[in-house]
């Protein structure tokens, strides 16, 4: 399910945006929706890997047994979809370059599996070295 998520990850930094991919699973494995961060790709600061792949997915009955995968720890807006609409499981690729919501949300009944993977660490990670204004600008730093 990663593979999916840093797939739309390279192709937003591809287009120029910031690499964070996510997807939402339903419940037999299935992909709902995938997308990436957009914010500099749409002049959409509301546009982050989560939601764009939320928004792909259309609407659904319940969201209940769905799984969010994400590359990147979810911040507080991506967590807050997430509680909003029930999504049970949240799978992040790493939360080394960015610490959000993930401990909410395990506090708060959602199943958080933390991979740590080496591959979205550099990504991210060759990424804020390249363009620190662009990352400063997503998370909010001045």
């Amino acid at each position: 399910m990663l593979a999916v998520a840093v797939e739309e990850a390279r192709q937003g930094l591809a287009e120029g945006g910031i690499p964070i991919g996510g997807a939402l699973f339903g419940a037999d494995g299935t992909v709902l929706g995938r997308g990436h961060n957009r914010r500099v790709q749409d002049n959409d600061p509301s546009m982050h890997g989560e939601t764009s792949a939320f928004r792909n997915a259309g609407r659904q009955r319940s969201y209940r047994g769905t799984t969010m995968v994400t590359t990147l720890s979810p911040c507080w807006f991506c967590s807050g979809l997430v509680r909003q609409f029930g999504i049970g499981r949240v799978v992040i690729g790493e939360a080394q370059t960015f610490y959000g919501g993930h401990e909410w949300l395990s506090e708060n009944g959602v199943e958080v599996v933390l991979l740590d993977d080496p591959g979205c660490v550099a990504m991210m990670t060759d990424f804020i070295a390249a363009r620190p204004d662009l990352w400063h600008e997503d998370i909010g730093v001045d």
